[in-house]
């Protein structure tokens, strides 16, 4: 069992012509097996994301899914947000053939949303879609900057459920938290503006590497905002 990206190709348009997000990537995620992404912001860490799952097409390529695979967890765009989120639950669980009595019961207690469940799901999203996708278990969660959201006891939480994940299932996580990739991934995705994306199993190598050109980066902004002295 696997996700394949075989070849990919990521068009869009925009003001100044195509914009290539990928070109001839390829990425294969195992049954148990975890990945983290990083890199720059706005350089298709979420894109990748939605390839994984099907919410976007490649232009060129294929993705193939040989085991079931979660909505982005973090993906704002997933739920209705003018419903509540027992309404979104609930929809959810039928939707991949599941009680939603059950469902909806089990997204209240690990959220800790309690009576915000019968709220609309505008505010609530990251908690309910973390707590969503642990209720239907799929072969392969797919993680954009969920540990960064909540408060501190529910991105505990989130640390000890990944960690459980683990042993039964693979994911997929976008994140800045460095450490996070550390701790939790087998592999790791690197993507940069204007550069190939870069994937390694080497995870400790290459986010350390990462770091220090992160923190170049950031201390040449600081020496050009002051003129270069």
């Amino acid at each position: 069992m696997s996700i394949e990206l075989i070849d990919i190709t990521k068009q869009y348009r925009t003001l100044q012509g195509k914009h290539t997000v990928y070109r001839n990537f390829s990425l294969k995620i195992g049954r148990t097996e975890s990945v983290g992404i990083i890199g720059h912001n706005g350089a298709g860490k979420s894109t990748l994301l939605k390839l994984i799952c099907g919410a976007e097409m490649p232009d060129k390529g294929q993705v193939l899914r040989k085991m079931t695979v979660s909505w982005p967890v973090g993906f704002s765009g997933f739920f209705t947000p003018d419903q509540t989120g027992t309404a979104n639950a609930a929809f959810c669980a039928r939707l991949y053939g599941r009680n939603p009595k059950e469902v909806v019961q089990f997204v209240r207690d690990f959220s800790g949303l309690g009576k915000f469940m019968d709220w609309p799901a505008t505010g609530m999203r990251a908690k309910l879609a973390f707590a969503l996708s642990l209720s239907i278990r799929f072969d392969c969660m797919l993680f954009d900057e969920v540990l960064s959201a909540g408060d501190m006891a529910f991105r505990e939480k989130a640390t000890k459920a990944i960690e459980t994940l683990r042993s039964r299932s693979a994911f997929v996580m976008v994140t800045h938290d460095l450490k996070a990739v550390l701790q939790h991934c087998d592999k790791v995705v690197v993507i940069e503006r204007g550069k190939k994306p870069f994937v390694s199993a080497d995870v400790k190598t290459t986010v350390k590497e990462y770091y220090y050109r992160r923190l170049a980066e950031m201390e040449d902004a600081k020496l050009a905002e002051r003129g270069g002295f």
